[in-house]
């Protein structure tokens, strides 16, 4: 996972270790003993950070396999099942600080919401949203008007607009993705992945692309827009590149990267910092994008 923070420090959750921050002149690794309180955490295959977001209060939440964590910027404090998640394993991009500032954590059992006054009072600080079945929450995004949009694993594509909630289906495979996959583009329409490809749906019809429209591979993990509004696709064995401006049906719209072109083909996340500068995380380590081709950012850059 990938996050640049309110003071602009970036954060990086590599697979198997804790968490990474960069303050633009040197990388500082944090010790699993310190972001975990020296728990043991000894399974290497289920500690890693998988989603990160900051309150409004400066604190950085990050989303492990063993519940949630806070950073006050001195000390990291752990939240599991005695603080109310019944559920601990968080997904991908699964943690929304929405524009009220209210804390969303997605688990394989369900959404949590934090409440801050029971924290300060040494209460249950995270409950269980009863409007949002006990599924699999793969991503939490909240859109132009407010409304939260959940992915799951298996039963669709769920929105809260505040009173109700709104369950949408109709696609074999809808929100079924490893990465985190759901946007809204500049014209207000909504992007999903699914079984075999990705969807746009305009608040009433779901549309599908898949291999034959021009995305690169079936088994789709994600999908990202840029503030320009170019979309990002990643699959396994290839990242592709839409264009909208081009027109979805120009086969001049999408173009497909592989492993030849620089990037490793397991891409996890992706992420556009203030400056507008693209990054990937991949099974191989961190990756920039220089316009044409894909290159490896190691501990010591290039940044």
């Amino acid at each position: 996972s990938i996050f640049q923070d309110s003071k602009g420090n970036m954060w990086f959750g590599p697979a198997g270790q804790s968490v990474a921050k960069y303050d633009g002149k040197s990388l500082r690794y944090f010790s699993k003993s310190e972001f975990f309180q020296g728990k043991n955490r000894a399974d290497d295959n289920f500690n890693s950070v998988h989603a990160i977001a900051e309150d409004k209060h400066g604190n950085i939440w990050f989303g492990t396999d063993y519940g949630a964590i806070k950073y006050n910027g001195k000390t990291f404090r752990n939240y599991a099942e005695n603080d109310g998640l019944s559920n601990i394993r968080v997904g991908r991009k699964c943690i929304l600080v929405d524009k009220s500032g209210t804390i969303w954590v997605g688990t394989d059992g369900g959404v949590f919401r934090y409440i801050p006054s029971a924290d300060s009072s040494g209460g249950k600080c995270f409950s269980l949203f009863p409007l949002l079945p006990r599924v699999r929450v793969t991503d939490i995004m909240e859109d132009r008007a407010g409304n939260i949009w959940f992915a799951s694993q298996d039963k669709g594509v769920f929105c809260y607009d505040g009173v109700s909630m709104k369950n949408i289906t109709g696609k074999e495979g809808l929100g079924d993705n490893y990465a985190g996959g759901m946007i809204q583009d500049k014209k207000g329409n909504y992007w999903f992945t699914m079984k075999g490809g990705i969807c746009r749906y305009d608040g009433k019809i779901l549309t599908e692309f898949t291999t034959k429209d021009g995305v690169g591979g079936s088994e789709v993990w994600g999908v990202f827009m840029e503030k320009s509004g170019m979309m990002w696709i990643t699959a396994r064995g290839s990242t592709t590149r839409y264009d909208p401006s081009t027109g979805i049906s120009n086969p001049k719209a999408w173009t497909v990267f592989s492993e030849k072109d620089g990037i490793n083909c397991c891409v996890q996340s992706m992420y556009q910092d203030k400056s507008g500068k693209m990054w990937w995380g991949a099974g191989a380590g961190l990756y920039r994008f220089d316009g044409k081709r894909f290159y490896q950012v190691k501990k010591n850059g290039p940044w």
